[in-house]
Parts: structure tokens; sequence; C-alpha cells
């Protein structure tokens, strides 16, 4: 489909013992002739020296291989030079393919290429790069089932379920005099509609292992967020101290908990203050409260709730969060219920309450309305119990990733409910009776919608976008 050639560095730019320059295009082979020492063979890796033919120089000795179409990456003939991994000796390879006739290659342009080649499928081009970017075990696993293609069959299997009954409507539509045997394709749109729900149902679980979740550690100043942080990290990363309102701006953190991608962020006690420096804090950590999707609320479990942590915990109605009740290694001075959102309004301007004591019991839990763990940063106590609160919060109760086959894309996630809602409209209209043509224009739509996980019915525009956000040499 190209018929221009071009090249990249396939690996990042820094020190290291190797870096890979590829060329992908009709004049691979010829280009490589013209500045590698040895001749090459057909998936032979062959040692030699990179020169510079406008002036003979030796511009470093590599490895290099021919790889012929179309058993390559992209389908086209393909030559990649293992050279010195030090920035200028890449880049100087990279500067006299280029002044051989190479072009740079655009970001993901490689891919792209395996894609419009029919190597790979618009689905399996993302599922690279959700490799790249996977931040756990599970993450990875799951864009490698992405990569082997087990959704774009589920889909193509689900296209093909559809367009059978639109091939009997379009007839009926196309050919009003002729006998078409009667078919009822109310069952077959109901499969499908269960299959597309199916697969949406848990887009959330895949969305959270790809993605990660952004979880905002939230608090008065000393009530142990920081010491929170590093626990969870494993690791002493936040500066903790006994004074109050060490933290003065945010901090993050990844965390691989349960599998899950937590996107940690450590926040500046949220409280008022007159110190211009301490308020930017504050700011930001509200910033971070906006952006997240998940909310730990840390409480002194051995002091009484007060104006501050009602202050914080008032306009957190709606939003996920996990009271963690800190420091249960000393003598518990909460309520089991003081921070319920229906009583906050009720309880915001006292100082102390008087209501059953906080224990672990289920019950107590649950009359808080949110969840609650009783932890302690100092001792570990309850920290495993946290995680596993973190962890099925996100799954929503379910287990965690394994070979079922999990939606983590965003864009296929859209494209899967444009599916159902087109499908579900197809059978409503089907079983009232309305004409055939009105039927095929919702069934039209659902096939258009699934096309575009795997490419079939996708547009120039959105390749564009989909292949921007690769890195330039994939």
């Amino acid at each position: 489909m190209y018929q221009d050639t071009i090249t990249a560095i396939a690996t990042p730019m820094g020190e290291s013992a190797l870096g890979i320059v590829r060329l992908s295009g009709p004049e691979a082979l010829p280009i490589a002739h013209r500045v590698f020492s040895r001749p090459l063979r057909n998936r032979r890796l062959v040692l030699g020296h990179l020169l510079d033919p406008r002036s003979g120089e030796v511009v470093d000795e590599a490895m290099a291989a021919y790889l012929a179409a179309p058993r390559t990456y992209t389908r086209e003939d393909m030559v990649e030079f293992s050279c010195h991994g030090g920035a200028l000796p890449l880049q100087r390879v990279l500067e006299v393919l280029l002044a051989q006739g190479a072009r740079l290659a655009s970001p993901g342009e490689f891919t792209l290429r395996a894609f419009l080649n029919g190597r790979i499928d618009l689905a399996q081009a993302e599922s690279v790069l959700d490799i790249i970017q996977a931040k756990t075990q599970a993450g990875l696993r799951i864009a490698l089932q992405g990569l082997e293609g087990r959704l774009s069959k589920q889909v193509r299997a689900l296209r093909s379920a559809l367009l059978e009954p639109l091939a009997y409507l379009t007839a009926l539509v196309d050919f009003p005099e002729d006998e078409i045997e009667h078919q009822d394709v109310s069952a077959s749109l109901e499969a499908a509609l269960q299959q597309l729900q199916d697969l949406t149902s848990n887009a959330h679980r895949g969305m959270a292992y790809r993605h990660g979740v952004r979880t905002a550690i939230v608090g008065r100043p000393n009530a142990g967020k920081s010491s929170l942080l590093n626990r969870l990290l494993g690791h002493n990363r936040a500066i903790v101290a006994p004074i109050p309102g060490t933290t003065r701006d945010t901090l993050e953190e990844l965390a691989n908990i349960r599998g899950i991608p937590f996107c940690l962020i450590d926040t500046a006690g949220i409280t008022a203050t007159t110190d211009p420096v301490e308020q930017l804090g504050v700011e930001r950590s509200h910033q971070a409260l906006a952006s997240a999707d998940l909310v730990l609320l840390v409480v002194d479990s051995s002091q009484p709730l007060d104006r501050r942590d009602y202050a914080i915990a008032t306009p957190l109605g709606g939003r996920q969060v996990l009271v963690v009740a800190n420091k249960r290694d000393l003598p518990s001075a909460l309520r089991g219920d003081e921070l319920a959102p229906a009583r906050l309004d009720e309880y915001r301007s006292r100082e102390t309450m008087t209501a059953q004591p906080l224990n672990e019991v289920a019950e107590k839990q649950q009359a808080a309305g949110w969840p609650w763990v009783r932890t302690s940063a100092l001792t570990e106590e309850g920290l495993e119990e946290l995680e596993e609160t973190m962890a099925d919060l996100v799954l929503g109760g379910q287990v965690a990733a394994n070979e079922a086959l999990l939606v983590s894309n965003p864009r296929h996630k859209t494209a899967l409910d444009q599916a159902a809602q087109h499908t579900s409209a197809a059978l409503d209209s089907f079983r009232s009776g309305m004409q055939p043509d009105f039927v095929t224009i919702d069934l039209t739509a659902a096939v258009n919608a699934l096309g575009q996980i795997t490419g079939e019915t996708v547009e120039e525009d959105l390749l564009n976008i989909i292949f921007s956000r690769f890195c330039i040499g994939k």
C-alpha cells in the first residue's frame, strides 16, 4: 500500500547495551546494501559495519537482519540494525539511512502498516500499545489476549450474527414482490444483544487493569496519610514526621495492589490556613480529589472527629470513598456512624459525637454508608484488609483477572455500547411489527459500530488519532 520506505529508532534513547534502528518498505534492502559492509541474506543475522556512503566513514559496528516480505511485522521488506545503544551512534545511523532515501516514520507507522497490510486488525494493533504500557501482570495478560485476537474473534462472530438478519430484512426491502421465506430474527437478535451486554458488563474491570485507578489519599494534617502511602508502596517515598503539615504538595506514585495499578496521590492536609504555600498545597489537594476515581479518607481513630474531618468528608457525597481509620494500635475514640453521608449535615457543626463505638462488625461498617477499614500504618495491622477492600471496590466484588475476556479499551467499550443500543432498538422495532427498512437502519448502525473495533468500517481520521498515541519506531 505504501510506496516509500520508513526508518526510526525502535528503542528508547539513552545509554544501553543495544539500540535498534529499523527500515521498512520496498527500498529497505537496497538502502541496507548501500550502508552495510556485508551482503544480507533473508533471516540471517550478519555482523558488519555501518558506513556513510557519502564519506566512507564507519558509523558503527552492528548486527543486521534482513526480513523478506510478507513474513514480517509490517508485511513489507524490513531490515533491523542492532547497534550500540548510545544516543549519538543511533542518531548517526538514522541520519545515514535518511540520507539514502528513507523517510522518518511517524508515531505508530510500523504498526499502522501492519494493520493496513492485513497482518493484524485494529483491535490487535491497539493491543500492541497496551502491552507496551502495561503496568501490572494482569494488565499485560489482558493486552496479550487482545493481541492474540480473542476480542476480535468474538466481535467478528457477533458482526456475522447481525449480518444474517440484516441480509434477510434488506432482501424484503429490495425485493418486495418476491416470495422470500419468512424468518423470525428476534431469537438471533436476542442472542447477539445478550453477548454484547456480557462483554460490556465487565468493561470497568478491564479498564481498571489497563488504565489504573487514580486514588486520592485525603484527610486532616497528621492523620497518617503519608505513612499509609509508604505502607501501600512497600517503601518510604513520602517524608513522615510527627509535625502536622509535613506534606505541602501532592505526591503521585504507582502501587500494584492485587494486580490493579493504583495511582496513589498523597495530598497535603486539607485545612484552613493563612500560609500562602500551604494554601497552594490545599488547592492542589482539591484538584487531586476532583480527578480521583477512588478516595481514601484517612481519619485518626485515636481522636474524636472534629470540624476539619467533616469539612473534608461533606463534599464527598456521591464519590467512591473508603474510610481508613488509621492508628488502630491506639485506643479508639471514633464512633461507627460518624461519617455516614446522610448525617454529615447534622454532625458537621459538632466537635464530638455520642454514637455507638466503632468496631469491625460488618453491620457497623454498612451503617456508615461508606466502607470502613481499621489500619495502623505504624504496625501494618489491617493493611491486607485495606488492599483487599480497595481491589473489591474497583472490581465490584468480582474476582481478579483470569482467562475471562475483558474489554479494556474505552473506544471498544463505546462501540460495543452503541452496537448494543442499536441491536436493542432493532429488536424492539421488529417485535412491534415496523417495516423492515426501519429495522435495517438500526441493524446497519450496529454492524458498523462493531466494524469500528476491528477496523472494517474505520475512518482515516480515527486511524490517525489511534496511532498518534504510539511511540516513533513501533
